[in-house]
């Protein structure tokens, strides 16, 4: 088992960060778009960032399989034999990155006996790189600084619940559970960053009712987790990810 060390944190930052620097490449001029299999969209920005992550971690800890959302065709037959393995998401919320609105991430995340203990989200537009470890804290890095983060106290009673939400899957099971919050404000933003807006205090719950992949939440769970909120997956026990299937259900990350 790798021992989770400032060093490693501090090395998988690097990689989040160069892989963000080719993705800003492509998006700087004009790219093709395909459809996936699933009908969800990839282009050259998902590859470019995909390689370059994979021969990175591959450098940096070569006997830890990777597990990428480019190439995740591996049979459960051999992942059920991993102890640990890194969990990538290239690009994160390829439709903000087609849409041009900045709201993207490169995601990756270590996961040990099944459970994610270690995080990168790094945002290449707007400069903002959250990273977590267990028993390292959890930290935003911005303009050259860097600072620990907390999740938000929670609201005294008639204070305003803050609720983040997707900015392209939007949906009706999400106004219902809104509606045992009379006070609450919904923030739309696009890809993991839902999970560091828990994490960073600016907001108090992200529920998610649809469809999600184990790379887009590896790296926000642990930082979430780390920075005091807690994470929990309808019906799934833990180690969340250690299983055959890598959609996940519906979840609650909550600071309350």
């Amino acid at each position: 088992m790798l021992e989770l060390t400032q060093d490693l944190l501090d090395q998988v930052r690097r990689i989040a960060v160069a892989a963000g620097e080719a993705i800003l490449t492509v998006y700087q001029r004009d790219f093709s778009v395909e459809q996936k299999d699933d009908d969800s969209p990839l282009t050259e920005a998902d590859l470019a960032a995909h390689h370059l992550i994979l021969a990175e971690l591959t450098k940096l800890t070569p006997h830890v399989p990777v597990l990428s959302e480019e190439a995740a065709d591996i049979p459960w037959s051999e992942r059920q034999q991993w102890t640990e393995y890194w969990l990538v998401d290239p690009l994160d919320g390829t439709k903000e990155f087609i849409k041009r609105n900045g709201e993207f991430t490169v995601n990756i995340a270590l996961i040990q006996q099944g459970e994610p203990v270690l995080g990168v989200i790094h945002a290449p537009v707007l400069d903002k790189t959250y990273a977590a470890a267990e028993g390292l804290g959890a930290t935003r890095q911005q303009d050259g600084l860097t600072e620990t983060i907390r999740v938000a106290l929670t609201p005294s009673a008639g204070e305003v619940v803050k609720v983040v939400g997707s900015r392209s899957h939007y949906s009706a099971d999400i106004e219902d559970y809104l509606s045992r919050f009379p006070q609450h404000e919904l923030i739309a933003v696009g890809s993991s960053l839902k999970f560091c807006l828990v994490a960073e205090g600016s907001a108090h719950l992200y529920p998610r009712f649809g469809p999600t992949m184990l790379w887009d939440t590896g790296a926000g769970h642990v930082i979430a987790k780390v920075a005091g909120a807690q994470v929990e997956y309808q019906g799934i026990a833990n180690p969340a990810y250690h299983r055959e299937n890598l959609r996940n259900p519906n979840f609650l990350v909550s600071a309350l």
